[in-house]
């Protein structure tokens, strides 16, 4: 793996980013760990039995550096596409639940084939607000523009913080921005109730990192575009007539 993708992983960033980020617990696996990840034929697998066992042990002690459930990950992605994500929100406290859940995501098994797994990721489980996620593009290590990041629909009561969140994101963005490997990133960040910004994941620049409400990565991007929302539905004025 290169260095700026290296960078862009949890265990990557986190040594220098953590003190602003959820706190976090690695866990290395072994190299059959990953193989039994990446592979297609897992009942063919030689030893699986056992290894099973010994991820089970493996998981037990830093599961105990947490008091309720835990939120698990790989090096640079979660298993959002299981069925325990859909029904519980990625949510574990078992570390049978921890290999269970990233033995059936197919998004671990394919960066596990690529190469790209060499720990599993413990977070403390947070439910999340959804209008307080939001996608940072940070260029030349300042912050040239913010955008929703769930574009559900209009949040009306984001229109009153507009102008708040952008200076938390710019002071967060001013104290980290000589941190930054990469000049050039996307930053995804959770702003709580009491108005902490937290860092939960790092993107490329550029495609394949969805621009979202900036719409597009060709612009200009030496203007900075503040928080950019998603507009309220428009309303229809005026004799409408409608006909069958």
């Amino acid at each position: 793996m290169s260095e700026t993708k290296n960078f862009l992983t949890i265990p990557g960033w986190y040594p220098r980013l953590g003190a602003y980020a959820p706190f976090t617990t690695f866990v290395a696996l072994p190299e059959d760990a990953v193989r039994y990840l990446a592979s297609t034929e897992r009942d063919k697998f030689e030893g699986a039995r056992e290894l099973e066992e010994r991820m089970l042990e493996l998981f037990k002690r830093p599961l105990e550096a947490f008091s309720g459930y835990v939120f698990v990950s790989v090096d640079n992605c979660a298993p959002t596409d299981t069925e325990r994500f859909r029904d519980r929100y990625g949510a574990v406290h078992r570390s049978s639940q921890v290999w269970n859940i990233l033995c059936a995501s197919e998004k671990v098994r394919r960066s596990a084939a690529r190469g790209e797994v060499s720990c599993v990721c413990l977070r403390p489980y947070h439910r999340m607000n959804v209008t307080r996620e939001f996608r940072l593009f940070i260029r030349d290590r300042g912050l040239v523009a913010m955008s929703q990041y769930h574009l559900i629909r209009h949040f009306r009561r984001l229109e009153g913080v507009r102008e708040k969140y952008w200076k938390i994101a710019a002071k967060l963005v001013g104290m980290i921005g000589w941190m930054l490997q990469e000049p050039d990133l996307v930053i995804d960040v959770y702003i709580s109730s009491d108005d902490r910004i937290q860092i939960v994941d790092l993107n490329p620049w550029g495609n394949p990192t969805d621009p979202l409400l900036l719409r597009s990565w060709d612009r200009d991007w030496s203007v900075p575009a503040g928080l950019v929302l998603m507009d309220p539905p428009a309303k229809i004025s005026g004799k409408v007539d409608v006909s069958f």
